[in-house]
């Protein structure tokens, strides 16, 4: 990273903390629709968001500004900074009374950055990238293609992370304009950011999926390897968009942020010790990390015919249309690759006699899966009602467990209380369970030829893991 570029301030503030910011390669055609998806979200709210901009050049601009005078439109404040080009000031967008255009020096670092930072009071969300050097091209050598170009960074919804970029942007444009800085400051206070409800963060994703996909549909790429990387890189993002919608909505639970997490190490344990293959351990853990997502139920504008049609429903393995549609694990579908992900969610409320939802499925006619995380999530549910009791680790599992062996044969599978009872003598016994926090801009790292039906390969990009404890 460059010294004293945006991206490497907010590296170097998170470097050593207790959330460490994890960030991926980003090819420029996935930066482009992911911009677009979220700089046209704000073309349908009315809640005049802050807008920051980072072009790199500004021909860059140029090519983007017909479309930033219709954000204008619905935008408190836009600044634009880029190093600039012939015509970077006076494009008519450029005049427009809330549009500010910050002119960077050649050798600024932040003129090798591509930034979008949006601030209201009901969403935020942000890319910051900064363009790879030659050298970290390798043998390679630079691109030749405009869309192979590289960026490591991220892209986020979470408003602190936002918030304190947006921080770190507005003391950099004080450098060249101090009366700005101030102006964007009170603009940034009087937002009185929240995390944004369910169903908005639900809106955001949709469009952001759905860019991406259409990102897939138009590469003209000829060279098929490079076609391919590319490809892989947007269905990265289309898993990555779901994942951070799950993040958001873990966050939001102000009781305990890591329910999610939790339950994935749980699933997982469980799984190796019922000696289940890999492949499926893997799908089980993308389920865990997603399955709050199934509490959902005012997503239907996810579902829309563009994504997913009678016809796709149908071709998906044990999804047959008779299935009651539960709203947050249906949006999942608008993925292939999620389709078998979505089973697991929708049937995860199932009881083991018969009476629970959405289909009163009985005994071994649940999904495997399904039993398990059910299980797991009432699980550590249990564990995070005892633990502000003061009680020991060894009391909270064991009464989390017992309340989980009261429901055995009527709404869980006795075989799995069984493991479940096996997993927490070992916990009690000293197992250190780890709690892994997946490495969310690695969004392929659990899909796997062998349940992806859809997936040409099994390339997999590898999970940055953080040890912890399920409990504490």
């Amino acid at each position: 990273m460059l010294q004293g570029s945006i991206l490497q301030q907010l590296e170097a503030s998170h470097r050593h903390s207790s959330r460490p910011i994890h960030f991926g390669v980003y090819y420029k055609n996935t930066l482009v629709a992911l911009c677009h998806a979220l700089e046209d979200h704000i073309l349908t709210r009315n809640n005049a968001p802050l807008v920051i901009t980072a072009f790199q050049e500004g021909k860059w601009y140029l090519e983007e500004a017909v479309r930033y005078a219709d954000i204008a439109q619905h935008s408190q404040q836009i600044v634009i900074m880029a190093a600039a080009d012939a015509g970077f000031a006076e494009h008519p967008t450029s005049q427009l009374s809330n549009v500010n255009l910050v002119a960077l020096a050649t050798d600024d670092p932040v003129a090798q950055e591509w930034h979008l930072m949006i601030l209201s009071p009901d969403y935020t969300a942000m890319v910051i990238c900064q363009e790879l050097s030659p050298d970290d091209y390798g043998i390679e050598g630079l691109p030749t293609s405009d869309l192979e170009r590289k960026f490591y960074g991220l892209w986020t919804f979470e408003p602190e992370l936002v918030q304190e970029t947006a921080e770190l942007a507005i003391a950099h444009i004080k450098d060249y304009h101090p009366e700005l800085a101030l102006k964007l400051t009170q603009y940034k206070e009087a937002i009185h950011t929240h995390i944004s409800s369910s169903a908005d963060v639900a809106t955001v994703v949709a469009r952001v999926v759905d860019y991406l996909k259409t990102g897939q549909d138009n590469l003209s790429i000829p060279v098929a390897s490079h076609r391919k990387s590319l490809d892989r890189n947007l269905v990265s993002n289309e898993i990555q968009a779901f994942l951070r919608m799950a993040q958001l909505i873990d966050l939001a639970d102000i009781n305990h942020h890591g329910v999610a997490t939790e339950v994935a190490s749980v699933v997982e344990t469980m799984g190796q010790l019922l000696d289940i293959p890999a492949w499926q351990i893997k799908r089980l853990r993308l389920a865990a990390l997603l399955h709050r997502i199934g509490s959902l139920q005012n997503v239907e504008s996810l579902i829309t015919p563009s994504h997913l049609t009678t016809a796709d429903l149908e071709k998906a393995p044990s999804c047959p249309l008779a299935c009651p549609l539960v709203p947050g694990a249906q949006a999942l579908r608008i993925m292939p690759r999620l389709r078998a992900i979505a089973q697991i969610i929708t049937h995860q409320t199932e009881w083991w006699n018969g009476t629970g939802e959405p289909a009163g499925l009985l005994g071994d006619d649940i999904p495997l899966e399904s039993r398990i995380l059910s299980l797991a999530a009432e699980f550590i549910r249990q564990v995070n009602q005892y633990k502000y009791l003061g009680k020991s680790e060894g009391e909270i599992f064991s009464q989390a467990l017992d309340q989980c062996r009261q429901q055995q044969s009527t709404r869980f599978d006795p075989k799995l209380l069984d493991t479940l009872t096996l997993l927490v003598m070992g916990l009690q016994q000293g197992l250190d369970l780890s709690v892994i926090t997946p490495k969310v801009s690695g969004g392929l790292w659990l899909l796997d030829s062998r349940w992806d039906s859809h997936s040409k390969s099994s390339e997999q990009i590898s999970v940055y893991s953080t040890p912890g404890r399920i409990y504490g």
